[in-house]
């Protein structure tokens, strides 16, 4: 599998409010839920991600509440995959079960930089001619 785009990067512990706040909740459309991801930290966000662009996190990505609008309005905005130090256990969960690719690899997250151009790419455990462990696939999604 490969993921090519731009590399967007933000620190640790993005929690799920932060990803789609709360406030945007009440509507089930899509479109609108999409114009408010990331805003608190990036006002412009979804203006600017294009398709198959990668989100680059710290740990504990997308912890907070359980709800299942995070890794739904980061596939809808146009994230490709989530590389990160590490993940909450029920927001790894919730992108496993709607086919968002998490990919956990410490050292990725480190040496990935933001890029605003189409360049990066992660291809399996390569990014950039670079080779980073990712941790496996828990358990139970293996089994799923």
């Amino acid at each position: 599998m490969i993921f090519e785009g731009k590399a967007w990067k933000f620190g640790d512990n993005i929690d799920t409010d932060v990803i789609i706040p709360a406030r945007y909740l009440t509507t089930p459309d899509a479109e609108t839920l999409v114009e408010h991801c990331m805003e608190n930290l990036h006002p412009n966000f979804s203006e600017m991600v294009d398709k198959g662009d990668i989100l680059v996190a710290g740990r504990n990505f997308g912890c907070g509440s359980s709800r299942e609008h995070a890794p739904l309005v980061l596939k809808a905005v146009g994230i490709s995959t989530v590389v990160a130090k590490g993940f909450a256990r029920i927001f790894y969960r919730n992108a496993f079960n709607i086919g968002l690719p998490v990919l956990e690899s410490p050292e990725a997250a480190d040496a990935i930089e933001q890029r605003n151009d189409r360049c990066a790419q992660v291809r399996r455990s390569q990014w950039e001619k670079a080779h980073y462990k990712i941790a496996p696939l828990v358990y139970r999604a293996r089994v799923l």
